[in-house]
C-alpha cells in the first residue's frame, strides 16, 4: 500500500488568521489525512508560509458580510473529492488515539453521517478535567451531508468565520469518545481580545433572537429531548432570559461542574466565562438603546 492510498479519505478544512504560533503543532498532527486546506484571511504573520511548508493548500478568503462565512464558503466553493470533511481550528490538535477512532468509525459498514467530537479544554498550560469547559461539536461529516446554520449576523465588519454556529446534518450523528486537544499558545491577552469580539457577535445574535423569537433563518431546532446540539440550544434559549446570567454561569462552571478543583487556573477560567456573558448582556443593552429609541 502506498503512502497516498494509506491516508484517510478526509479533507481537513482549517480556518486561520495570524496563527503562526499555533499552526505548526496542529499541522504536524495531520499527516494521516489525504488533504489539508488552510482557509486564511490574509494573515500578516507567517501563517500562509507555515501551511505551505507543511504541505497544506492555502486558500485566501475575502469576507463581504452575511452568509456564508469562511468554512461554509469553502464547502460551497472548493471541490472536495474525499468522502469525509473534518473541521479544525489552528489551536486544535488531533492525537493518535483520536485518529485511530476516526479510522475505525468511517471504515465500518453503515457508518454514521457525522460525528460529534469533544474539544478537550486546555488552559494556562494544563488540561482541564473539571469545570465543564470541554464541549462536543459536529466536526467530522460526510461530504455534502452538512452545512452551518444561518444565524442573524449580516454586518460586513463582523467576524468572517463561524464562531458558535452549529453544523446541521442531513442524516445520523454518532459520537467519538477520544477528545482532541484544544490549547491556544497565544496567551491570555489574545484569548480575552478574541472573546471580546465574540461577545459583540453573540450580543447581535441574541438581540435579533429576542426581537424575532428565533436565532436565524436556518438553525438548530431547540429540543429538550433532542440530540446534544439541540439540547444545548434549548437550554441556552432559557438561560439567556434569566437575570444575573453571568453569575449563574460562574456558579455552574465553578461549583456545579467542579471548576474549583482546577485551582487558580479554574478560578480564572470561570471568571473569564462570567465576564464574557456580562459583556454580551451589556452590549445587548447598548443595542436596545441604539435601535429602539
Amino acid at each position: 500500500m502506498t503512502e497516498t492510498t494509506s491516508k484517510l479519505a478526509i479533507t481537513v478544512l482549517l480556518a486561520v488568521k495570524n496563527e503562526a504560533l499555533n499552526l505548526p503543532r496542529c499541522l504536524t498532527a495531520l499527516g494521516a489525512v489525504a488533504r489539508v486546506i488552510v482557509l486564511d484571511s490574509h494573515s500578516t504573520d507567517a501563517t500562509a508560509q507555515i501551511a505551505l511548508d507543511h504541505g497544506a493548500e492555502v486558500v485566501q478568503f475575502d469576507y463581504r458580510g452575511g452568509y456564508p462565512k469562511k468554512r461554509q464558503w469553502a464547502m460551497e466553493h472548493i471541490a472536495i473529492e474525499t468522502p469525509w470533511v473534518f473541521l479544525l481550528d489552528a489551536d486544535e490538535v488531533v492525537c493518535d488515539d483520536l485518529w485511530g477512532e476516526i479510522a475505525a468509525a468511517i471504515g465500518q459498514p453503515g457508518a454514521d453521517d457525522a460525528y460529534l467530537i469533544t474539544k478537550g479544554f486546555h488552559f494556562l498550560g494544563r488540561r482541564f478535567r473539571h469545570g465543564g469547559f470541554s464541549h462536543a461539536a459536529v466536526l467530522l461529516f460526510r461530504t455534502g451531508k452538512a452545512r452551518f446554520e444561518r444565524l442573524f449576523d449580516d454586518t460586513p465588519d463582523g467576524l468572517d468565520m463561524e464562531i458558535h454556529e452549529r453544523v446541521i446534518v442531513q442524516g445520523r450523528i454518532g459520537r467519538l469518545q477520544t477528545p482532541l486537544i484544544h490549547e491556544d499558545f497565544k496567551g491570555l491577552e489574545a484569548y480575552i481580545c478574541r472573546h471580546n469580539k465574540y461577545s459583540t457577535w453573540e450580543a447581535r445574535v441574541r438581540y435579533h433572537c429576542r426581537s424575532s423569537g428565533r436565532y436565524g433563518e436556518d438553525t438548530i431546532v431547540p429540543r429538550l429531548l433532542g440530540n446534544s446540539q439541540e439540547r444545548r440550544r434549548y437550554l441556552k434559549t432559557l438561560i439567556i432570559r434569566l437575570p444575573l446570567e453571568h453569575h449563574l454561569w460562574f456558579f455552574y462552571h465553578y461549583i456545579i461542574r467542579l471548576g474549583f478543583l482546577e485551582g487558580r487556573a479554574g478560578v480564572i477560567a470561570c471568571q473569564i466565562r462570567a465576564s464574557y456573558i456580562a459583556q454580551v448582556r451589556a452590549k445587548m443593552f447598548e443595542f436596545t438603546r441604539r435601535y429602539e429609541r
